[in-house]
């Protein structure tokens, strides 16, 4: 193999770690009441401090398969300043990140008292993130060769996110900013001059609303959207979910719900060689949980649904959570977001 077409095997094993791994994923997640993990300016909105912890697994028949575990929490410090932090791992084949954030919010209220919720959040992460790309062992791939270097090559970097949410009555909306400041990791520290773009911004932005369908005793319904766009490759994605929440006796609420995610652009590929095809990315997603007392536990699983796929099996992930310090008061509206029971 000549070195023209190491060199371009190469670019094509970094693509995906060059403009997909910039920070952590966003998957489901935030419909298990998970939103911090997504928008800081969440940290401390809720009437309760929050611990959440997410374990994901994709591909149980796929060696290495992409996996990823999450751990924050985040706590009221006053009456509007919220507190928080992230730490998490993620891995895809040779690829891996470990890092953490930590999040400030500030909290305006606009209600008449502490029970009316009308609000509005501000909220900045700074995260320190050490990416890492496993050479080892690419040698049996490939005659010994010095542009491949025989090691774990590691690269240590920091960013920052900002979001704003509000939330009024059983309106909610957020919009945040990922990986803000302009930053460039070398992937290789030799000669090989592959360099990714110092352009890692992403931009979230989420709506939804929750009806109460029949009183105290009946259904509450919450519909929601999520669009993400990512600058440098221009790829967007659209999440619209249906969530329900029912209520049995005054500790437990049973909730689960249906999510399905669409890329807004294509990818091109061909079967046969010849005629040239476009899929766009799709995920089907059901999910289930309850909130007993202080404790939540959540499962979600996602189905890709398109014809060229890595493998049939599905995207798993568990969410455990557990609210303390509980405020007296609940603000007077169905927002399962910011009230805790």
């Amino acid at each position: 193999m000549n070195l023209k077409t190491r060199y371009v095997f190469l670019l094509v094993l970094l693509s995906k770690f060059a403009f997909s791994q910039e920070g952590i994923p966003v998957f489901a997640d935030y419909l298990s009441d998970n939103l911090y993990l997504v928008h800081p300016s969440m940290a401390g909105a809720a009437n309760a401090n929050k611990i959440r912890l997410t374990a994901r697994k994709q591909w149980f028949d796929v060696d290495n398969a992409p996996n990823l575990q999450t751990a924050n929490v985040n706590f009221r410090m006053g009456e509007k300043t919220g507190l928080g932090g992230i730490v998490y791992r993620d891995e895809n084949g040779r690829f891996s990140q470990t890092g953490f954030y930590v999040t400030f919010a500030y909290h305006l209220l606009f209600s008449r008292d502490r029970t009316d919720l009308n609000m509005l959040s501000f909220g900045v992460n700074t995260g320190f993130i050490q990416s890492n790309v496993d050479l080892r062992g690419l040698d049996d791939i490939f005659d010994p060769d010095p542009v491949i270097l025989d090691r774990v090559q590691k690269d240590f970097y920091y960013n920052v996110d900002v979001g704003v949410s509000y939330n009024y009555l059983e309106w909610y909306a957020h919009f945040t900013v990922k990986n803000l400041l302009p930053t460039v990791r070398d992937i290789f520290d030799n000669d090989t001059p592959i360099r990714e773009s110092n352009n890692q911004r992403r931009y979230i932005f989420s709506l939804g609303y929750l009806f109460n369908l029949g009183g105290e005793d009946g259904f509450d319904l919450e519909p929601s959207i999520m669009y993400q766009a990512t600058d440098q490759t221009q790829e967007s994605t659209i999440d619209a979910n249906m969530k329900v929440y029912k209520d049995l006796g005054e500790v437990t609420t049973l909730w689960g719900g249906l999510s399905y995610r669409r890329s807004l652009d294509g990818a091109e590929f061909s079967q046969d060689g010849t005629s040239v095809e476009n899929q766009q990315l799709q995920y089907i997603t059901p999910f289930l949980g309850v909130n007993y007392k202080q404790w939540l536990v959540g499962y979600t699983y996602s189905y890709q649904s398109n014809s060229i796929v890595l493998s049939d099996g599905g995207f798993h992930q568990l969410t455990l959570g557990y609210d303390f310090g509980k405020r007296k008061e609940r603000w007077n509206c169905k927002c399962p977001a910011v009230n805790s029971k």
